[in-house]
């Protein structure tokens, strides 16, 4: 076993931050590598692992900041042209991971007026990359393991509940690769087995074939009203492979409401109402190669016209309006969807199984689409800003009491915005260049094919510091703030417009919720409209 030895920033002949490539970062052959960071222990990487990481090396994160649209729309021509990676884009900047050597050719195809307008980010990205993975192998062998012979034992789980919980809380101290997740999923799926409250399914299976695992919440009773269909709330994460916090915090949710039957009486009506379905992966293919070779991998794995760039990016895959304006052509970009709507498997498995649903007698109220990074709450529809629900307004005020309650778990503050704002706001002309295309998202899809119409793309945690790779010990608070975003969404869909969530919430927070001067109350919140 090799240690890794870290760069550490150095400053560049224009004052700013550069970082040098990282040495001995190979592994032998066939074994794995130990990367050491500061304050932790080894991180076991395999040869892959190593190989891709010690290529970032040489990578930052660079924030431009944008005032109007001639900059969105350079920085976009920029952007398609040298095949850069955008990491994020708000109403006043924009996010890009490049090689230090390419920032000045990058700054010489800019106007003069936006060269300057830029600051590094991330200076050193390896040394970010190779904390998120967890310190000890045992941490994603041995616990697999143990997890799996715990979730697929039923002998094992009513013998020993104890171990079964102390599993669990192990697996929430670590971001956890696909074969783990699986196996505890099971083990959830077989600890409550016997009430009948968990059931593990699969939505599909993506191009590789994996499972598009799905845990299924609900309690059923037997006396459901005259006429009424039963009603679906959908959480979705890691439809982007790299944003490994959207598929912790859609198993911490579901945990979180599993554990809360019976001790929580706003959890009990919830799930007495609706089916929760928490699909944490929704890109199984992607997800396991950012755990396997590189890290930063956004799109599927399925194969494209052009050989050696193989993705596409689920959320400009989806049928509704997906040739809006400007769709991504190449096969290389990372923003890429295909050349037709459905071209990618796991979206094509997933509008099925929802549509499969909706034939079943089920019916879509709301819906979480979990992402990062920029710790945003974003409002249909994707593909314009010219065109709007019209229910617009309950959504966004909807949407402020979401971040209302997120930030309220933890005191980090969510904004709240349309999920069709570019760089610049407010938008005032539809076809000019964005700096992503817009159509074919999944939030845009499940609002208006499904009719969910509480629909929402969350985007978690951070606001730039790690990007999408925030620290493991984001997990439960990040868990825990997508949680009570729920709690509060199914309150208001039961009619209550969150006064009873808000009503307990200010016992535990002593009233914080009343005098709160952020947000607007719940009560201002309009009854549903379903």
């Amino acid at each position: 076993m090799l240690p890794v030895s870290h760069s550490s920033p150095t400053p560049g002949h224009d004052g700013k931050h550069i970082t040098k490539p990282l040495p001995n970062l190979q592994a032998p052959p066939g074994d794995g590598c130990f990367a050491l960071t500061p304050h932790s222990g080894p991180r076991l990487l395999v040869p892959q692992q190593a190989t891709t990481l010690q290529s970032y090396g040489d990578q930052l994160v660079i924030r431009f900041n944008i005032s109007d649209a001639q900059h969105e729309a350079a920085l976009r021509s920029v952007i398609d042209r040298m095949l850069l990676d955008v990491w994020d884009f708000t109403d006043n900047h924009v996010d890009i991971r490049l090689p230090s050597r390419r920032v000045r050719y990058v700054t010489r195809a800019l106007p003069a007026s936006l060269r300057e307008r830029h600051s590094v980010l991330i200076p050193d990205l390896a040394r970010l990359a190779i904390a998120t993975y967890p310190l000890y192998k045992s941490s994603f062998d041995t616990d697999a393991m143990r997890l799996h012979a715990l979730g697929t034992d039923s002998q094992s789980t009513s013998d020993a509940p104890h171990r079964n919980q102390d599993v669990i809380d192990v697996f929430f101290q670590n971001y956890q690769p696909y074969s783990v997740l699986l196996a505890w999923m099971r083990l959830v799926d077989s600890m409550f087995r016997g009430r009948g409250f968990v059931k593990m399914i699969s939505i599909g299976k993506s191009y590789e074939g994996r499972d598009i695992p799905a845990l299924r919440v609900g309690m059923r009773p037997e006396e459901i009203a005259p006429g009424r269909r039963r009603e679906i709330l959908l959480v979705t994460g890691g439809a982007h492979a790299r944003e490994w916090i959207s598929t912790s915090s859609a198993s911490y949710a579901a945990w979180s409401f599993i554990r809360s039957i019976d001790k929580d009486p706003l959890v009990n009506r919830i799930l007495e109402r609706f089916d929760l379905v928490f699909v944490p992966v929704l890109n199984p293919d992607g997800y396991e190669y950012t755990w396997e070779v590189d890290r930063l991998w956004r799109k599927s794995r399925q194969r494209t016209k052009m050989p050696y760039c193989r993705g596409l990016d689920l959320d400009h895959s989806f049928s509704y309006q997906w040739d809006s304006a400007e769709h991504q052509t190449d096969p290389c970009s990372e923003s890429y969807g295909g050349d037709e709507p459905f071209q990618a498997v796991e979206a094509a498995q997933f509008a099925q199984w929802a549509k499969n649903e909706t034939r079943n007698g089920f019916k879509f109220v709301g819906y979480l689409d979990l992402h990062s990074y920029s710790q945003q709450v974003l409002v249909p529809y994707s593909f314009s800003c010219t065109v709007q629900p019209p229910n617009i307004e309950t959504l966004e005020e909807v949407a402020m009491n979401l971040a209302k309650h997120m930030r309220l778990s933890n005191g980090e503050v969510y904004s709240v915005t349309s999920a069709c704002e570019g760089a610049v706001s407010p938008p005032t002309d539809q076809a000019r260049s964005r700096t992503e295309a817009r159509g074919g998202s999944a939030v845009d899809y499940v609002y208006h094919e499904l009719g969910a119409h509480y629909s929402y793309q969350l985007k978690l945690r951070d606001t730039g510091s790690y990007g999408f790779l925030v620290p493991s010990t984001n997990i439960v608070p990040t868990g825990e703030e997508v949680f009570q975003a729920m709690k509060y969404l199914g309150d208001y869909l039961l009619g209550n417009n969150g006064h009873e969530l808000a009503l307990g919430d200010a016992l535990v927070l002593n009233g914080a919720l009343a005098q709160d001067p952020l947000y607007e109350s719940e009560a201002t919140a309009k009854k549903p409209r379903r």
